[in-house]
């Protein structure tokens, strides 16, 4: 018998740690090569993990709920050793000796892939404690130095310091509390005091409701998108630009060959891939738009991948990536909107279906909003809402005078992150996409 680990894959470019769904195995279960042994969960999509090998699951090591660094080992498989003796007597019939020296050869050949395959803890702190390249980075870019995150209390698995430990002493910090608090262990947890003294008043606090109310539990994704809304607010100084544009070429021009680009193509127009159209076109005069904050370096991505928020059946929001799509036409910006939009509702995301994204846009127009104030997709750098398109009566500028026409008026906002783009730049780049809405060519073939 060997005995093979099965680690927390790797699930994307940006990814350093998984949650554990569901365990669909337990310890003693038969499992095949690449059957499903666990469901995991991220902060972008759900998972199956499958077996590396066939055999009996001996050990799990992490339980339902627990949040697990990529590359971890998370359970153990035995597996059965080859033999290539043709004449064994592991191939004969079994003797009475071979049943009796059976265990202490497994144990032997255990213990051996144990040391041959066992790797020491990985260590990056000066006290000895590992911190996930994620930790690191918000330390970074959070001014949080090595003296004090040691000084944190961490309520992962081994005392580590989990990504909500580290924002949850960032955001005390800002406002004046933040310090390493003493903690008490309950069970295998290292919880803070103060965060234990916390959710003791938050469970007297709990039914004090007055009037006739529903009490609603926030399912994961949805906890995931308030952490990550409250992070970009932390991070990020925003700054929201507003301008709009006459898109009543476009409306027309959609209206015109709508029937014939699904009958030709297969799939349907929307405005979301005309808009993403003129957004990449902007983004090629405007490079710093499509960037990212390290520290204090500026990192200008030459890749243009444009997140497209994406609303699912149960009202949760989803961010699926159009990769390079500067280098699709219309056609294939379509097929990827749609493809990606379908998915997202259906539940079939891949992880790297909503990694790499450098800008994003949303269509708050689709909901009958004329405008909104997005909140930047950290670590891009702006985020881009579309209001509804609504008919107004408008000046129009004619060389015969000016006069009042219908047109179709449609509001566009910007957020951007005013630590790297400044007003000038971020209203000039909302007003160039406006510009672009506004040309467009209503004789052009799809």
């Amino acid at each position: 018998m060997a005995i093979v680990d099965l680690v927390m894959p790797k699930l994307g470019e940006s990814i350093m740690e998984a949650t554990v769904l569901k365990w669909l195995k337990k310890p003693g279960d038969p499992v095949e090569m690449d059957e499903t042994v666990l469901e995991i969960a991220t902060d972008k999509v759900d998972s199956e993990v499958p077996s590396t090998a066939e055999g009996v699951i001996e050990e799990i090591l992490f339980g339902e709920n627990e949040v697990v660094p990529i590359g971890t080992v998370i359970a153990r498989i035995k597996t059965k050793a080859e033999n290539n003796s043709s004449n064994s007597p592991a191939q004969t019939a079994p003797s009475a000796s071979y049943s009796e020296t059976q265990p202490a050869q497994e144990a032997e050949v255990v213990e051996t892939v144990k040391q041959t395959t066992a790797r020491p803890q990985p260590t990056n702190g000066s006290a000895g404690r590992f911190y996930s390249p994620l930790v690191l980075n918000i330390a970074a870019s959070e001014g949080v130095s090595m003296v004090e995150l040691e000084k944190i209390p961490g309520t992962g698995n081994e005392g580590r310091v989990t990504k909500k430990d580290i924002l949850q002493y960032v955001s005390g910090k800002k406002s004046g509390t933040g310090s390493a608090q003493p903690s008490v262990r309950t069970s295998d947890m290292v919880i803070p005091v103060a965060k234990v003294e916390s959710t003791q008043k938050q469970e007297q606090q709990l039914g004090n409701y007055t009037g006739n109310v529903e009490v609603i539990e926030m399912d994961r994704m949805r906890k995931l998108i308030a952490e990550h809304m409250v992070r970009s607010k932390h991070t990020s100084p925003h700054v929201t630009s507003f301008t709009e544009a006459d898109v009543t070429n476009m409306v027309l021009w959609r209206n015109r060959v709508k029937k014939d680009f699904e009958k030709r193509e297969g799939t349907k127009i929307t405005f979301t891939p005309l808009f993403v159209e003129a957004v990449v076109r902007c983004i090629k005069k405007f490079p710093l738009m499509n960037c990212s904050l390290d520290g204090d370096k500026i990192i200008v991505k030459k890749d243009i991948n444009i997140g497209m928020a994406t609303a699912l059946p149960n009202g949760n929001l989803i961010v699926p990536v159009i990769k390079n799509a500067d280098q699709l036409n219309l056609v294939g910006l379509a097929k990827q909107v749609n493809t990606l939009a379908d998915n997202a509702r259906n539940g079939k995301l891949k992880a790297d279906d909503t990694q790499g994204g450098t800008f994003t846009m949303t269509n708050v127009g689709t909901f009958g909003s004329l405008m909104g104030t997005p909140i930047i997709n950290q670590p891009q750098v702006a985020i881009l809402a579309v209001g509804a398109i609504k008919k107004r009566p408008v000046v129009v500028e004619t060389p015969h005078g000016d006069s009042i026409a219908i047109r179709h008026m449609m509001y566009l906002s910007m957020s951007y992150d005013h630590r790297i783009v400044d007003g000038s730049l971020g209203a000039t780049f909302l007003t160039a996409v406006a510009k672009e809405l506004e040309n467009f060519n209503s004789d052009r073939e799809f």
